[in-house]
Parts: C-alpha cells; structure tokens; sequence
C-alpha cells in the first residue's frame, strides 16, 4: 500500500491561496500601470465587430495557470515522500547475555580431574567443557570475567564467540593471583552484563573451586547486589569431594576441599539460579549441558516491512511539467 512518510506536507498545497489573501499584490517593474483614457472605447469597437483582442493572451494564461497548480499539487505529494510499504513480517528475536566467571586462582592447577585416562588439572577440564559450551550457544552473546586476588573483565558482552573462546585458551592458573574473590568478580560481572544493552534474560555463571577469601566485597554483598539486579546466577562448585595430589614420593596426600557450597548456594538460590558440584570431567560437562537446555528468552515481538520510495516519480512530472510551461511561454501559446 502508499505510505507518507510526511504526511504534513500536504499544507503547502494551500500555501498560495494564503499568499494570495494576505499578501498585497506585487508591482509592475516600472510601477503602477499607466490609465489608458480610451480602453472602454476599444473594448466597445470589439463587442461590435465580435472580437475580444485580449481573449487569446487570457486563455494561454488560463492554460498556464492550470499548468503551475498541477506543478505546485505533484512538489507538495514529492514533498510529503510517498512510499509502497509491504506487509509487515513478524520477527521473533532469542538469546540471551551470559557472562562466564571463571576461578583462575593457583588452587585450579590441581590434577584431580581424568580425561581420556589421563589425569588433568580443573583448569584444563574447564577450558575444556567452557569453549563446547560457547560454540553451542547459537544467538546469545557471551562475556567473561577472570578472578583470583583480582577480577578483570576479559571480554565484554559480545556475538563474537571465538574472540572469547581464543581468550579462553590462552588463561593460565595463577594469572590474576594466589587468592580468590569471588565477591569482586561477580560485581564486575554484574556491572558489565547491565551495560550490555540487551534489556531481557541476563545470566551469570560462575565457576570456582575455593571461597571468598579476598577483595573489597563479601559473599552476603555480592548476593545483595545479584538479588538487586535481578540477574540469574547460576554457581559451580569444581573439585572432588576428597582432593588429592600425589607426592614427591609419589604417596596420595588429601589436600581437603575448600569449596564454600553454603555461599554458592544462597547465591544461586536468591538469584533463582541452581547450584552445581563438579567432582569430575563428566559431571562438569553435565553441569554445562543442563544449563544449555533452558529455554532461551524470547524478546518482543518486532514486525519489519519492505518499503520502497516513490517520491521521484511525481518529482519527475513536476520537472517536465515546469519545461513545457517553459517552452509554451516562448513561443507565446
């Protein structure tokens, strides 16, 4: 169907009764013109001889004043942007902001995870099981967060999923510290994901195998500040039940766990997210797998139609027009 995009473009088309109304009459060059005594006389010589002298010159004008009103009527629709707009297509937009928060503390170096019958430490297991995760995330957008002693954002909300698992290959236990804050990193995550734009499913998944031990917030004040922003965090706790490492004399010791389950999960709980425990390569996988299955938030509604521009057709009339009104007034017609 013809859409106006300028709809209130059609007021000019009384712009020159208005002119005309309230405007006084412009002047001659040479000014007023000049009183002819005996101008009834002539206009009674031709009533009787059944000629009008100034009837051909009057009809011509009577042409070209038709002409320009057309003219005037094709600028003022090109004016008001005449367009063909097609059906409206519903769109249905999915995904979601997910920011990955990942314990790189020295603690992750601990070989007690098994891959393939060979011994790995948590932090290879969770590259591992973090970058099938991302590829399968198909429209959501991905972030990650980094903490030991300190939390950096070390990629921000974004579709560009391989930067993030490229960053995600190159981290190293160790890198941001001994220590770990739990609490400052889950702030920064939830700065991050707020300035992300997206204003639907926000989801924090954070990932440690120790407890808040450092940093400038607690455990009850980062689970203030998730409640508070209304962001789902879902918490996994990595590391066996019973952790050991083998010695130089290669006698098992128990190294004991350290995980704070309690504070993982009130966090998830008062955030309406789940709490997960990885003791292996295969439960932490499952772990990944389950949080892959929700459903991925559906946005509004959006429609789009196709819309084409028409303006230059009516335009292009007015020019021609404008040229033949040109041509008849040289040669006199």
């Amino acid at each position: 169907m013809i859409h106006f995009a300028y709809p209130l473009m059609f007021l000019l088309l009384v712009l020159p009764f208005f002119i005309r109304r309230f405007l006084p009459p412009v002047k001659g060059l040479h000014g007023d013109a000049l009183r002819v005594p005996f101008l009834e006389d002539i206009a009674a010589v031709s009533a009787k001889s059944g000629k009008i002298l100034s009837g051909a010159n009057s009809e011509n004008n009577s042409k070209n004043i038709w002409l320009l009103w057309v003219i005037w009527i094709l600028l003022s629709i090109a004016a008001a942007r005449p367009e063909w707009v097609g059906e409206p297509i519903r769109i249905k937009d999915y995904g979601r902001d997910i920011m990955l928060v990942m314990d790189i503390s020295t603690s992750m170096r601990e070989p007690d995870f098994v891959l393939n019958r060979r011994r790995i430490d948590r932090l290879t297991a969770v590259k591992l099981t973090a970058e099938n995760f991302i590829k399968q995330r198909g429209n959501d957008r991905i972030g990650l967060v980094l903490f030991g002693t300190r939390a950096y954002l070390q990629s921000p909300i974004t579709f560009d999923k391989q930067s993030v698992i490229n960053t995600l290959r190159t981290m190293d236990a160790g890198m941001a510290g001994n220590s770990t804050s739990i609490g400052d990193a889950l702030g920064l995550a939830l700065k991050n994901i707020r300035e992300g734009g997206n204003k639907d499913e926000k989801i924090i998944i954070l990932l440690t195998d120790g407890e808040n031990n450092d940093g400038s917030l607690s455990m009850a004040q980062a689970i203030n500040l998730a409640r508070n922003e209304q962001v789902k965090v879902y918490t996994i706790g990595v590391g066996s039940q019973n952790s050991f490492v083998d010695s130089f004399f290669g006698i098992s010791i128990n190294t004991g766990g350290g995980i704070d389950e309690a504070g993982l999960k009130q966090l998830a709980e008062e955030t309406k997210g789940n709490y997960f425990r990885a003791e292996d390569t295969q439960s932490l996988q499952k772990i990944y797998d389950e949080i892959d299955k929700l459903e991925p938030s559906e946005n509004e509604d959006q429609y789009i139609r196709e819309a084409k521009d028409l303006f230059y057709i009516p335009l292009s009339l007015a020019l021609l027009l404008s040229f033949a009104v040109v041509l008849l007034r040289r040669k006199g017609i």
